[in-house]
């Protein structure tokens, strides 16, 4: 879906007259208030308080990286949100593809063993069975069947938590003091552009090109993508150094048909520029065609590398 522009205004009045199906929405969605299951492993959540991308996978996958380095063999652990398989089921990038297990699982798979499955417990027993000797979800921060050695929220810091209001009212999951009152940590991605709730331990980062990205500078690129904020990889086009000709923003998770992608890279050859899209948004076009479209590999760069190792530390994760 694509945010309607309400969210991001305070004073907006469809916010107000949404709050008391905003208030329903939190009732019915938090967290159960039943006992979590504790795994035979430490368990890490990686989650967010608004709907829509913030930055998670790449968070969590930066996170694993650091277990890694520490000794830690990390699996990790996914809904599998878009995919038919209820799991649990390892994903083999081979065998799956986004249909099977949904988008994030395939890039987080291509770093450590992954798992989907839609009951979280489940997929912690059976990456523990694996040889996991921690796990790292990748959302799932307002499911409560599972315990959680530590809980990091993801906020996108140019658009933060929106007009602070609950869905449908707002972008929020869950009201914010709801959400920081579980957490361990929360990590801003990109320069904060709006307010945030105080009150948590806060690291900073932003995303960064992988190497071979500077490839683009100087070119004329065409540039889509179905990510929670498409107009944020158009920035990331731009701070390459590409001339950006035109670009095509689709809602998050979107299933690209052949036709939509034929007609990408159609309007790409009028223009005389390369198409250019997110790893993300690459692992859902079909495999025929996936080869004509480039892609923009992002990984997380920690402000201060030392915040999150402190934060790993006192939860004792790692040494």
């Amino acid at each position: 879906m694509r945010p309607p522009a309400f969210w991001d205004d305070a004073g907006a009045p469809e916010g107000r007259l949404l709050a008391p199906a905003g208030w329903l929405y939190a009732r019915l969605a938090r967290p159960g208030r039943g006992k979590a299951w504790r795994a035979p492993v430490p368990v890490v959540c990686i989650g967010n308080a608004v709907l829509g991308g913030a930055g998670k996978t790449p968070v969590a996958l930066a996170v694993a990286e650091r277990l890694a380095a520490a000794g830690h063999s990390p699996h990790f652990l996914s809904r599998g949100y878009g995919g038919r398989e209820r799991g649990p089921v390892r994903v083999d990038p081979a065998v799956h593809g986004a249909g099977d297990v949904g988008d994030e699982p395939l890039l987080l798979a291509r770093a450590a063993p992954a798992w989907v499955s839609r009951n979280r417990p489940a997929g912690a027993a059976a990456a523990a069975g694996a040889g996991a000797s921690i796990v790292v979800m990748d959302d799932g921060f307002q499911n409560g069947s599972l315990a959680k050695d530590a809980s990091i929220l993801v906020a996108d810091g140019a658009v933060g938590y929106g007009n602070g209001r609950v869905f449908p009212a707002g972008p929020l999951r869950e009201p914010a003091a709801a959400a920081h009152a579980r957490a361990d940590a929360l990590v801003v991605v990109g320069n904060a552009g709006c307010r945030l709730p105080n009150g948590l331990p806060r690291l900073e980062a932003r995303l960064m090109p992988a190497p071979g990205s500077e490839r683009l500078a100087g070119e004329a690129v065409f540039g889509f993508a179905g990510i929670g904020r498409p107009a944020k990889f158009a920035e990331t086009l731009q701070e390459l150094g590409a001339r950006l000709v035109g670009f095509r923003a689709f809602p998050d998770h979107h299933a690209y048909r052949p036709e939509e992608i034929a007609a990408l890279l159609e309007r790409a050859a009028e223009l005389g520029a390369r198409c250019v899209t997110t790893e993300k948004d690459a692992v859902r076009l079909p495999a025929d065609i996936r080869a004509a479209i480039e892609t923009v590999a992002v990984a997380i760069e920690w402000r201060d590398p030392g915040g999150l190792d402190r934060l790993l530390r006192e939860k004792g994760l790692i040494p």
